[in-house]
């Protein structure tokens, strides 16, 4: 996936911050799909990648539960950046507490997580009744 992740930085939008972020969602029936973080002028009209890509795979008919898992990369940084928490909260909303989210840095290293270790303690339809 490793390779996957560097040329998908190609596409990233990023030239106020310089960082560029690419990341795939994996489907449970092996489709991928592909986001990048889009940035904008005013800041907060900005996009990461990974709410890109999940974004991506629901307007092609996916649906909660359908997800896998998620890899990501900050690909100028030598760090392995997790999810900001926006994008944290998205994926509580569509992946299952024990899926997989694996954050790689620019040079290949990686850490995995579980959801349920990036969110502990999501906001969900529980806390809407």
């Amino acid at each position: 996936m490793y390779e996957k992740l560097i040329e998908l930085l190609n596409n990233s939008y990023s030239p106020y911050s310089k960082f560029r972020v690419a990341a795939i969602v994996k489907m449970k029936d092996g489709s991928e799909f592909n986001g990048v973080n889009v940035e904008n002028a005013s800041y907060g009209a900005a996009i990461c990648a990974e709410r890109s890509a999940i974004v991506n795979a629901i307007s092609n008919g996916y649906k909660k539960n359908d997800f896998s898992k998620l890899y990501i990369m900050c690909g100028d940084s030598n760090t392995i950046s997790t999810c900001c928490f926006i994008c944290r909260q998205v994926i509580s909303e569509f992946f299952a507490k024990d899926s997989e989210i694996i954050c790689y840095d620019k040079n290949g290293n990686y850490q995995k997580y579980l959801v349920k270790d990036l969110c502990p303690y999501p906001f969900d339809e529980e806390d809407l009744k």
